[in-house]
């Protein structure tokens, strides 16, 4: 669009320059410019293998949740594509990331194969890498690029190449789109760990899509995930690739990048911009930008949004992101002018992936594969671990961000590691990030019963399959930790404030108004009914140099989330899989035994974790690691 006005003013100068004398025949008149042309671009995000419907989804908060509908599954994302495709045969879909990892069991088993396999069905071409792609490592990821079967050590791993249980390719056929990420970087070589960016052609013209991945991934993914790359600046990044583009007489560029924002509103419509997306990353990366970007789609905070947002030059232009799990699909129309070869305009929309939309027709393949790999891990995801008495949400409960399912989940961590010979834990701590939605649901979802939970919920609740560890740690450790929860404290990112969640008997209050560093007080201890201060209501430290044995999980461990104090413990042992954990704990609540009670463990004395001075809600954005 940036260069309509210097191809008006050529055609100007061409018909000023074209005058002659009255001896010469009259000039032919020039052939007219070709007409502007509309591409449909098709995008979505953090799909993270929702291959089935993740429940019902509205266009704002304000439609009753009785009238939201029921929202995607890979059947109909594909029968949704269809439609939008059947509009305009200059078509591509893209995504930005998550398409895998944090996964639910009936892809996750299957080392998210099945997510692959879907996506290829319905038609994805190009789509930025997330920081879940790297769960498992970048080689793991090369893999599901390419192909083959999974191999641990010398041995195929059971669950991988199923293809002919469900009807697709042995050996696993790998992505037929291609993953992008421009600023990952193997430090190796210094080449790029995947293609920069892809191209399609639409009436001659070379539309660029650009794949980004978070710099701050490093940050939020296990460190041997990530070992031995690199992750620079999105927008330097981006900036420096125009010239490349440009010398291949490129002009029309898309970012898919695998960062986001949030609206500030109460209603967040899927195609509003309350707040302008202000003080998020995704504002921030799109400020820095070349003129020469045209669209931005983003991801990464599992919001919706439509919006306009200024770039480098203050120009506006589109920026959108697709909420998350298959819910939404954003639906563009780029108008291209084939004389510039650059976008003129950009029409975007936000559209739920309705399944009771009668105009869509649900895609019979995808839906046999998903049907048929459900049917090989329902027996291991129906299987009841244990009961709850209500429902334990993933998301944020009140101002101080306690997280109901963060308390069962510390718990379970607690009581796998408190015998001495499982490391003789008197603390455990949850990242709330690694809480994923839903949480725990009360209403029984496969006929397991109300409030029974199936290893299936469980797992859609701690799906990342790390492992417990259990460190000693010293109180002014303990002090410091937390007060690296918060945004630009001790190392902590200076974009996110991240609370976690502890195990019962332990309580802290924090006062998010005060400096970094002074910011948490009243840290107590209760076990047995003895109850040990470590950290006074003034802020000090009680007795700095004693030692506590705490569990986090190996993320954490490592550092992951910013919690590089964890990194000074001594004493280290490993321990069970988080998930097996979970269900062993649960099991202790599983009926005829009475259900697990949110506040019922005698250690808290009937009061929260995690109180807070001031402050009428958990800040926004808080909690969040998609």
């Amino acid at each position: 669009m940036k260069h309509a006005l210097l191809h008006l003013a050529a055609l100007f100068s061409l018909a000023a320059c074209g005058g002659s004398d009255g001896g010469d025949a009259p000039a032919p008149a020039p052939a007219p410019a070709p007409a502007p042309f509309s591409v449909k671009v098709i995008a979505f995000n953090d799909y993270h293998g929702n291959l089935q419907s993740p429940g019902t989804f509205g266009v704002n908060t304000a439609v009753p949740t009785a009238s939201r509908p029921a929202v995607g599954g890979a059947d109909y994302i594909a029968g949704w594509v269809s439609k939008l495709k059947a509009q305009n045969p200059l078509n591509v879909v893209v995504g930005a990331g998550d398409l895998i990892g944090a996964s639910p069991l009936v892809s996750a088993l299957f080392q998210d194969e099945p997510s692959v396999e879907t996506l290829n069905r319905i038609g994805l071409e190009f789509s930025s890498v997330g920081n879940h792609e790297f769960d498992k490592g970048a080689t793991e990821l090369k893999r599901l690029q390419n192909g083959g079967c999974k191999v641990n050590g010398s041995t195929q791993d059971p669950n991988s190449c199923r293809g002919a249980a469900v009807g697709t390719p042995t050996p696993f056929e790998g992505a037929k789109f291609k993953w992008l990420s421009a600023n990952v970087v193997t430090t190796a070589t210094g080449q790029t760990l995947l293609p920069a960016y892809g191209t399609k052609t639409f009436n001659g013209v070379q539309v660029a899509f650009i794949g980004m991945t978070l710099k701050g991934t490093p940050g939020i993914v296990t460190p041997t995930g990530v070992a031995g790359l690199e992750f620079r600046d999105e927008a330097a990044t981006v900036n420096a690739l125009i010239p490349t583009l440009k010398a291949q007489g490129i002009e029309a560029v898309v970012v898919l990048v695998h960062e986001g924002g949030f609206q500030t509103g109460s209603l967040s419509d899927i195609n509003g911009c309350d707040g302008n997306l202000a003080g998020s990353a995704i504002a921030d990366i799109v400020s820095k930008l070349d003129d020469a970007v045209d669209m931005v789609v983003s991801a990464h905070t599992h919001a919706a949004y439509n919006c306009t947002l200024p770039n480098a030059k203050g120009r506006k232009i589109p920026v959108s992101s697709a909420s998350a799990f298959g819910r939404i699909l954003t639906d563009i129309d780029l108008t291209i002018d084939p004389a510039t070869r650059d976008i003129s305009a950009a029409k975007v929309t936000n559209r739920l992936v309705d399944r009771t939309d009668t105009t869509v027709t649900p895609n019979a393949q995808v839906a046999s594969i998903v049907n048929s790999y459900n049917a090989l891990v329902s027996p291991i995801a129906n299987q009841v671990i244990g009961s709850i008495s209500a429902a334990l949400p993933s998301a944020t409960s009140d101002a101080a961000c306690n997280i109901p399912a963060g308390d069962l989940i510390a718990d379970s961590q607690l009581a796998a590691t408190a015998p001495a010979a499982f490391g003789g834990a008197v603390i455990a701590f949850m990242n709330a990030g690694g809480v994923r939605s839903p949480g725990f649901t009360y209403p029984q979802s496969v006929g397991e019963g109300d409030g029974n939970v199936t290893y299936g919920e469980a797992f859609t609740v701690q799906p990342f399959g790390n492992s417990l560890v259990t460190l000693t740690l010293t109180a002014q450790n303990i002090k410091d930790v937390l007060e690296e929860q918060f945004a630009g404290c001790r190392g902590q990112s200076t974009t996110a404030t991240r609370i976690m969640l502890p195990s019962n008997g332990f309580k802290y209050t924090w006062n998010g108004a005060n400096a970094c560093d002074a910011r948490i007080s009243n840290v107590t201890l209760t076990r047995s009914g003895a109850t040990e201060t470590l950290v006074d209501a003034a802020g000090t430290v009680v007795n700095p140099a004693k030692t506590y044995r705490v569990t986090v999980n190996n993320f954490m461990a490592t550092g992951g989330d910013g919690f590089s104090t964890f990194l000074k413990g001594t004493s280290v042992l490993g321990g069970a899989q988080d998930i097996d954990a979970l269900s062993a704990y649960l099991a202790n609540f599983k009926a005829p035994a009475a259900p697990y009670t949110r506040g019922a463990n005698p250690n808290d004395g009937g009061s929260a974790r995690i109180l807070r001075t001031g402050g009428t809600a958990c800040p926004s954005g808080a909690n969040v690691n998609p």
